[in-house]
């Protein structure tokens, strides 16, 4: 419970600083604009500090700091192409985040300067290889804005107590276990989720279910060829497959995302967590609608896609070599098979996926039978299901599952491995939490695949087929407890021993009531 309760005390203070910065603004917009600008100048401020510390260590050697060898004519073109090839963009000592906060404090700052300074970070990425990670990056911070001010000098003036409120706030990716920018859009939702309203967090992933999922993926793995978040969101669960994988080296993440936003949001946070932008390509699109990735097979996914989601894919998309196989399209209104689906097809030769899911899934009948028949007798991938406990996700109380997903099998192709994980939880202010101890004891069950009674059920695959295909997690662990037997004679008595001290106390108030007169 160390990592959690660090990452308890630094989201603390987070929020405490978030909402001081709040506080400027509430009165000016709602949530749902200015958490664009605080997390517009978190990034802003740690693409400055990143090009300042890791341009300064690469020009240690020629005894010179990037400040200073940008101010040197015939240094500063080569330290820009350095700068391009390393970190994808340039930004020119003027504009710093260390520049503006002094600028502030010398009355000097101005929000145009602060715009132009955001303008030539996008421009020097154009035509470069980096170009499509930055692309319209920070178009959700529109500095022009008139909620922020009607005047630049009151614009200038909001956006200077934001700059200096988040140089306040002490994030060093390297030490700290907070996804900053995912962190952050929480808070900023929970603060005024009157504004957010209840979707608010469908882009977020509690940590511990990232953990869970991204140690589920990687068991045995010592490093990961590529891998893929086909509903990305804030790409927390991308993150967690580096921070969990032995040597933490992921040679190259892939990612969809289909809301604006939070696309935006996903290539932030990547960049943030040290990703170089060779070593990720994501995408702003319905994934079910348009599969960017087309032939390409990844060695690990993970995914909390929308649950029970309604798309618009038409009769042409029965044909598509995702869900062609099971003969039929998820329901309308309930596409999380096909997301199954989508992740099943683009696995490589040993590819694995886990996915969280609503527990329909595991017994919805009609076209759902159907997939999850595809699912067991023709590609045979579904290798556990596991269930979580209920009210771990923002937005929702439902429980869900996790369905992890392998192509080889190996030694386990004739059985399903079902784990009730959904009594074990930390209870939270707003939301349950699973422990390290739960998350290491679901992980251990899952690996060594052995019955574990009221827990772990290997169920082999004709055990499956005599129960019509469902996946329903009671049907295979049994939970049931017992109830101890009633005394009735004892309960009796101790109802008679009520009825005479309740007797009593009424006959003393009426004897204390005549005493009075009453």
């Amino acid at each position: 419970m160390a990592v959690q309760a660090m990452q308890s005390e630094q989201s603390r203070e987070l929020a405490n600083k978030l909402w001081a910065i709040a506080n400027d603004l509430r009165g000016n917009m709602d949530s749902s604009k200015f958490k664009d600008y605080i997390l517009g100048v978190i990034f802003y401020r740690y693409l400055s500090e990143r090009t300042e510390s890791y341009m300064d260590d690469l020009l240690k050697k020629d005894g010179v700091t990037y400040r200073a060898a940008l101010d040197d004519k015939e240094l500063a073109p080569v330290v820009k192409e350095w700068a391009i090839e390393h970190l994808g963009y340039v930004i020119e000592p003027k504009y710093l985040f260390n520049s503006f906060v002094s600028e502030i404090n010398a009355n000097e700052f101005s929000i145009e300067h602060f715009e132009t300074a955001i303008s030539e970070l996008t421009a020097s990425t154009i035509g470069q290889e980096s170009e499509a990670a930055f692309d319209k990056l920070f178009d959700d911070m529109n500095l022009q804005d008139k909620d922020l001010g009607k005047e630049v000098s009151q614009r200038t003036d909001l956006v200077s107590r934001i700059i200096l409120k988040i140089s306040d706030i002490s994030f060093d990716l390297k030490e700290g276990h907070v996804d900053i920018l995912g962190t952050a859009y929480m808070i900023l939702i929970g603060l005024f989720q009157s504004d957010a309203g209840k979707k608010g967090g469908e882009f977020f992933s509690p940590t511990c279910a990232c953990e869970l999922l991204a140690k589920l993926a990687t068991v045995g793995l010592s490093e990961v060829e590529s891998v893929c978040d086909p509903c990305a969101g804030s790409g927390s669960l991308l993150l967690q497959v580096q921070e969990q994988v032995e040597s933490h080296n992921v040679t190259h993440f892939y990612a969809q995302e289909l809301n604006g936003t939070t696309y935006n949001l996903l290539r932030m946070n990547l960049l943030m967590h040290g990703v170089p932008y060779k070593k990720f390509t994501t995408f702003n699109d319905d994934t079910l609608r348009k599969d960017n990735f087309e032939e390409e097979k990844f060695q690990i996914q993970v995914s909390n896609p929308p649950y029970s989601a309604h798309h618009t894919m038409g009769k042409s998309y029965e044909s598509d070599p995702r869900f062609s196989g099971a003969g039929v399209l998820a329901p309308k209104t309930k596409a999380d098979l096909a997301f199954v689906e989508h992740m099943a097809y683009h696995m490589d030769d040993d590819g694995r996926a886990c996915v969280l899911l609503p527990h329909g899934v595991l017994f919805r009948g009609a076209a759902e039978d159907k997939i999850r028949r595809y699912l067991i007798d023709t590609l045979n991938c579904i290798d556990a299901v596991i269930g979580l406990p209920a009210n771990m996700f923002h937005g929702t109380s439902i429980p869900v599952c996790v369905l992890v997903l392998k192509k080889n099998r190996n030694g386990d192709s004739g059985n399903i491995c079902f784990i009730d994980a959904s009594k074990e939880y930390v209870e939270g202010k707003n939301q349950n939490l699973i422990s390290e101890e739960h998350i290491s004891k679901i992980v251990a069950a899952y690996s060594e695949r052995k019955n574990i009674d009221k827990y772990c059920y290997v169920a082999m695959i004709q055990e499956i087929k005599d129960n019509g295909y469902n996946l329903n997690i009671p049907r295979y662990v049994d939970t049931y407890e017992e109830e101890e037997p009633v005394d009735i004679v004892a309960n009796r008595e101790a109802l008679k021993e009520i009825d005479r001290k309740e007797k009593e106390a009424v006959t003393k108030v009426n004897e204390m009531l005549a005493e009075l007169g009453l």
